[in-house]
């Protein structure tokens, strides 16, 4: 069931659906020789020719256009501008709109004949390497995937067991003087945080990142969604305005130190390692929008919506700045998944045949799907989800260890109840838990017990299934009072000594029903780099791994790191079982004591949302705590040591403080 376009790619050049057929589509490729004074001197035109089974496909076989084996090609496709913003129509090289690589180095120069144009926007080349009548991906130097080494499917976690770690692609390093220094988090730089004989090339001088440790392995997160790594030229943004989907991001596959990119080899090195360590890969698509995708030139009405055109598609949908995707504009002829004529939706299709590439390609295990109110298209968003999924059962996964989630902040649980995704993000988790740790009730609720018992357990939210929520304490969404990281909310919030109220956020996050989510630099407190009086876009904020130098912070990345090897292990965290055993809220008390599991899969949680501590190491009484099955003990998770038997279920409390207990 893959994509009939992919596979003509294989061996034709293709252009599928340009918007003007009165100049005929024409390939224009060669090597480019950057140290010549015609670095485009042996590039020349082949025409492409039109299917005559379909007139909107134009090729031409590879074998035909007289290239040498082992030879690697930069190319462009010359169309007729169809953007409906500019009357002149003019004629460009535009990107091959399903580019497996892309070079930023390189922008297409204007056609040679009248009317012929250089686009405002750089036009990066398309990279191809031609070798025994085939087009296979690649690097600009020729690199090519490879896969020796991955493990099977079977081996990787099932979602019930899933901790995601969402990394941006913008760091923080000290330089030279102690000033802060904000670089890019390439793919080889994450992979310095999954390999120990790996060294974060843009992060030398970041202690965590050093040969000998492996930051993720030690954290024990087993699943890593990478803010979106399809090509964009938001640089130094973190790429929610993709550009061409089918490559990976060229700035993403270029350390400082190195002249040609590596993106295609470095993003399947980085999915191999994550798999190597028993790591899914979730990609994030941005799929409402784009900017500066290829097609917007070569044939924007089929595509894309003109904004503020009376174009019922665009309702209220937001582009941030981008061009809208047309959903529910239908057209006749070659359909690019099957290979026949029919009637389908361009956009809908030149996306699921995006989706096709990312999973057999770069072999990816879950997608988080952004902003999925701008997609505005509920039966697109199943269309998709089933067409994934269908494609991941092809490759032999099991329904247990694949995901579509999406990310929308008022979560519209009808579209998990009518399977149009499998799960959402849950930002309901974030809001309750930012008001409990401070000890007060969630903003809708008039109970502190019931906001904890919602927050804990999100099918009182309307959640059918913890797999199908995905709670976070904080995310990439920075922006505005509330969001911001923990360290800041809580800093903003007067909160002097903050390390007990981190800890028992991360507590109730590994204990909940749901999958849980840590934004990077979360688990050691990191705190933003840049004040809102610095910038006014979150896409900049970078992590620092460098803080987790400071004694306190360690700390906090010891205590969530057992906390995460036990929510990835443990069998009671695994199920929807879960009871509230005690509520205390006399003289000042907010304690609330809840058990996952059943039988001998306990997990038993105590936490105290308040000030209070018991005087003078007194004991605090739970009365109904449960029962010692034979030949099990009760392990003090949160200190990482057996508890007594005796004292079990009795023990003093701290202000502000959460214990984890587990049978073993």
């Amino acid at each position: 069931m893959f994509a009939d376009l992919l596979d003509r790619k294989k061996t034709h050049f293709v252009l599928w659906r340009p918007g003007d057929w009165e100049l005929t589509p024409a390939l224009y490729i060669g090597n480019f020789k950057s140290d010549s004074p015609d670095p485009f001197e042996n590039f020349r035109e082949i025409p492409l020719r039109q299917s005559e089974q379909f007139p909107e496909l134009w090729e031409i076989p590879a074998q035909e256009c007289e290239l040498i084996s082992g030879e690697v090609y930069f190319y462009w496709f010359k169309v007729r501008d169809t953007i409906p913003y500019d009357s002149t129509y003019r004629i460009f090289y535009c990107t091959d709109p399903i580019a497996w690589t892309v070079d930023r180095r390189i922008s297409a120069p204007a056609p040679a004949q009248t009317g012929g144009a250089v686009r405002e926007k750089p036009t990066p080349a398309s990279v191809i390497l031609y070798e025994n009548g085939e087009l296979i991906p690649c690097d600009p130097e020729g690199q090519t995937a490879n896969w020796d080494g991955d493990i099977p499917i079977e081996e990787l976690p099932h979602n019930s067991q899933l901790v995601i770690y969402e990394l941006p692609t913008r760091w923080t390093r000290i330089g030279a003087e102690a000033e802060k220094v904000i670089g890019t988090g390439t793919f080889r730089d994450v992979v310095a945080l999954l390999r120990r004989e790996d060294v974060a090339p843009d992060f030398q001088s970041v202690n965590a990142l050093d040969k000998g440790h492996a930051y993720l392995v030690e954290l024990g997160v087993n699943a890593l969604e990478l803010l979106p790594p399809a090509d964009s030229d938001d640089n130094p943004y973190w790429g929610y305005g993709t550009a061409n989907y089918f490559a990976a991001d060229f700035d993403l596959g270029r350390p400082d130190s190195q002249a040609a990119p590596t993106a295609s080899t470095d993003l399947v090195e980085l999915i191999k390692a994550c798999h190597q360590q028993k790591m899914r890969f979730f990609y994030d698509a941005v799929m409402a929008f784009s900017r500066n995708n290829p097609y917007t030139n070569v044939n924007f009405p089929d595509f894309y919506i003109k904004w503020d055109s009376g174009d019922p598609e665009q309702d209220n949908r937001e582009g941030f700045g981008g061009d809208l995707f047309k959903y529910n504009y239908c057209v006749e002829g070659y359909h690019p998944l099957t290979g026949k004529r029919d009637r389908f939706v361009p956009a809908r299709e030149y996306l699921k045949a995006h989706i096709a590439h990312w999973l057999t390609y770069y072999r990816v295990d879950g997608l988080r799907l952004d902003s999925v109110n701008n997609i505005n298209s509920y039966d697109f968003l199943q269309e998709f989800k089933d067409y994934a999924r269908s494609l991941w059962r092809e490759r032999g996964g099991t329904d247990d260890r694949f995901l579509v989630v999406g990310e929308e902040l008022s979560v519209p649980l009808a579209l998990v109840g009518q399977k149009r995704l499998d799960g959402l993000w849950n930002e309901r988790f974030k809001q309750i838990l930012r008001r409990v740790i401070l000890g007060k009730n969630a903003f809708d609720e008039p109970s502190f017990e019931q906001s904890v018992r919602k927050l804990i357990d999100c099918r009182l939210l309307g959640f059918e299934d913890g797999s199908q929520a995905i709670n976070y304490i904080t995310t990439h969404d920075v922006e505005g009072i509330g969001n911001e990281r923990l360290y800041n909310y809580l800093e903003n919030n007067g909160i002097i000594y903050k390390e007990k109220h981190i800890k028992l956020a991360f507590v109730c996050l590994l204990t909940a029903v749901g999958i849980p989510l840590i934004l990077a630099g979360e688990e050691f407190a990191d705190q933003h780099d840049l004040s809102p009086g610095e910038v006014q876009d979150k896409q900049v904020d970078p992590v620092n791994y460098q803080r987790l130098n400071d004694s306190w912070r360690k700390d906090i990345f010891n205590y969530v790191a057992r906390l995460v090897r036990w929510r990835t292990t443990a069998k009671a965290l695994a199920v929807n079982d879960i009871q509230f055993i005690h509520s205390d809220f006399s003289e000042g008390k907010r304690v609330v004591v809840w058990q996952r599991g059943s039988g001998e899969q306990l997990v038993v949680v105590v936490a105290n949302f308040s000030n209070y501590s018991t005087p003078d190491a007194e004991e605090y009484v739970i009365a109904n705590w449960p029962a010692l099955p034979p030949d099990k003990q009760w392990w003090d998770v949160t200190q990482d040591k057996a508890a007594l038997s005796d004292r079990v279920g009795k023990e003093p409390i701290s202000a502000w403080e959460a214990k984890v207990y587990a049978l073993v």
